[in-house]
């Protein structure tokens, strides 16, 4: 099957864009579960969250979108079929949603916290912050690290990626550079855009949107998967990644998280009741990926 990454079509399975593995073989090894991430940069954990949960948080954000006029309701609700003119939206400001308890039963389960406190040796901390996306047709996001945007407390921070029901590939599931968090190729990249700060330094976030070029250039592997309810994505700051094209009419529904250990400094833009996200980023002209990327020589 074909799909689209960033500007290119590439073939699910091909020498270009390979298929994410999971760890369920090894869930419950912390000792294993370090080891595969130090290795591969991401976890994939199949039915980790309850089902029924993640599937209780897609109606409550899909009852919204439909209040807001964002639903063909000639389409079964679950369906999420996007009416015509209408486009996919970034809701992470939005804790009428993201902090009601279907979503915090979801984002901030027994389950997600108990596999981190096993994972980190320690009491766990999540962000109030939460990145929670309605994709639209032809909407992605580009290649990044996620230290960019958040890194001013703990670089031991980890990401967790929830979808919010089903996703198959033409519906713009996430994409992973494997490799890109420890290859030599990527050490300059990490010396000089993982440093960066959205906020201080006002640059574009998204690294690329090429994703051949980057492989060339730098190396690593594409890796992606088909989702479904209950499944999650967990890796770290410096892990390249990004999401396929949705091509479909119907919604892509996700969730980012963040989590680390309660006893290690954190991110003061997204943590309280009410985080202060980005405050300079984004607020006036800013620096383009290209000028930076060029001063940068990466």
């Amino acid at each position: 099957m074909e799909v689209t990454l960033g500007t290119k079509r590439l073939e699910v399975g091909s020498n270009q864009l390979g298929l994410l593995h999971s760890c369920n073989d090894v869930l419950h090894n912390v000792d294993a579960l370090r080891t595969r991430m130090e290795e591969d940069g991401y976890l994939v954990m199949r039915g980790l969250l309850n089902e029924v949960d993640v599937r209780a948080a897609r109606a409550h954000l899909l009852d919204n979108l439909m209040q807001n006029d964002q639903i063909d309701e000639r389409w079964p609700l679950d369906d999420a079929v996007i009416k015509p003119d209408r486009h996919g939206a970034f809701l992470g400001g939005r804790t009428d949603i993201s902090h009601s308890r279907p979503f915090l039963d979801v984002v901030e389960s027994p389950e997600l916290f108990g596999f981190f406190a096993s994972f980190l040796g320690h009491d766990a901390l999540t962000f109030d912050y939460k990145w929670l996306r309605v994709v639209g047709t032809n909407g992605f996001t580009g290649a990044h690290y996620d230290i960019v945007y958040m890194g001013r407390g703990t670089q031991k921070l980890y990401t967790c990626w929830i979808p919010l029901g089903n996703v198959a590939f033409d519906q713009g599931p996430l994409a992973i550079l494997v490799g890109s968090h420890k290859g030599e190729g990527f050490q300059r990249v990490r010396d000089t855009y993982g440093r960066m700060d959205v906020d201080r330094d006002n640059v574009e976030g998204w690294f690329s949107s090429d994703p051949l070029e980057m492989v060339d250039r730098y190396g690593g592997k594409w890796h992606t998967s088909e989702f479904k309810a209950g499944d999650v994505v967990v890796f770290g700051m410096y892990t390249m990644h990004a999401s396929l094209v949705n091509t479909t009419n119907r919604y892509r529904l996700s969730c980012d998280v963040r989590f680390q250990r309660s006893d290690e400094p954190t991110d003061e833009r997204w943590v309280g009741d009410r985080p202060i996200g980005h405050y300079a980023w984004g607020k006036q002209p800013g620096v383009t990926m290209e000028e930076a990327r060029e001063r940068w020589k990466v």
